[in-house]
């Protein structure tokens, strides 16, 4: 619809971000309420406070949007008490929430019926998992069940990730040289870009969808080996892929997700991660691009940083060592 209004709370960095710059390019009015930490894209409305402090929806006490989209991680009585303000202000609700809040493990062809962790929408900061379905719970209160959307991401990957860890791969690959890949290649992955959830959100926003959606690619969308073939291509490097078995890597000590970034061994994790049932959103209109454009365009916004990794220091670091990745190597 042309003309519409919307107020993103978040806005900077990834999620947010993607969503702030694909609703300009449609057209729409976008305000973005934030700390202010970090520069929204050009275009859009801001918005100062701190949901966490007294006061700190003041910027908001005015105006009205037709689509408000949160992304906020959080203590869940932050989306309370944004949402309670808004809900007379504003058409719909969309909270961007996670796959973490169902029970794990996570079955492999689960949907959005599996059961999920208990949480309340008033509670300060306990656990991710809990903190998103509070969230869920909070926007519900306030905008009712026909007018909350509640996106439940999986792995979210692409340009400007704030996480690391396509752009830990993209770095170790350029670097070249022998480089310990986590097989088997063949293993399915199950991931969105954040431009792809970007656009989904809007239109189901726009829609009026309502309720849970589970949003990544369907499992097997790519390969472990495809992504890493894909950075070994963008990159233009040396690199060589030491495909290594899970066995070998788990008996080194090495930790899945972290320390060698989205892979996981086959089994009960693998299965939480990437092999939900996606149906739902597909049949809603959800459409991936190929791996290789995400790595392709991930690639060339570090090159625009100067080809170092983003600062993400709040997220913790992720990677294999290149001491330890070298000792594993060097057993095989």
């Amino acid at each position: 619809m042309s003309g519409t209004s919307l107020l993103i709370l978040g806005g900077t960095t990834f999620a947010g971000r993607a969503v702030a710059e694909e609703a300009l390019a449609r057209g729409w009015s976008v305000t973005a309420f934030n700390r202010g930490r970090a520069a929204a894209p050009p275009g859009v409305v801001p918005l100062v406070g701190d949901r966490t402090e007294e006061g700190g929806l003041a910027a908001l006490a005015e105006g009205a949007w037709d689509l408000v989209v949160d992304t906020w991680s959080d203590a869940p009585r932050a989306v309370r008490d944004a949402a309670g303000l808004l809900a007379g202000r504003a058409g719909h609700f969309t909270y961007v929430s996670s796959r973490s809040v169902y029970r794990w493990p996570i079955p492999a062809g689960a949907t959005e019926d599996a059961p999920v962790v208990d949480a309340s929408p008033d509670a300060d900061v306990t656990e991710y998992a809990a903190d998103k379905r509070g969230g869920e719970l909070a926007a519900e209160a306030a905008f009712g069940a026909d007018r909350s959307l509640f996106v439940r991401c999986g792995l979210i990957l692409g340009p400007h990730e704030n996480v690391g860890r396509l752009p830990w791969w993209l770095a170790r690959i350029a670097r070249g040289g022998p480089v310990l890949a986590p097989g088997p290649p063949g293993l399915p992955l199950q991931y969105v870009d954040v431009r792809d959830l970007a656009r989904w959100i809007l239109d189901a926003a726009e829609r009026g969808l309502a309720g849970p959606y589970d949003l990544v690619s369907a499992s097997g969308h790519t390969t472990m080996g495809e992504l890493l073939d894909a950075c070994v291509d963008v990159t233009g490097s040396d690199a060589e892929l030491r495909w290594t078995d899970p066995e070998t890597i788990l008996a080194a000590g090495i930790a899945p997700w972290t320390e060698l970034p989205i892979w996981t061994s086959p089994g009960e994790f693998h299965a939480s991660l990437h092999r939900s049932d996606v149906s739902r959103a597909l049949a809603s209109g959800l459409r991936c691009r190929p791996v290789a454009e995400t790595v392709a365009d991930t690639w060339a916004w570090i090159r625009g940083l100067g080809g170092d990794l983003p600062d993400v220091p709040e997220r913790g670091a992720l990677g294999l060592a290149a001491e330890r990745e070298a000792e594993v190597l060097g057993r095989g």
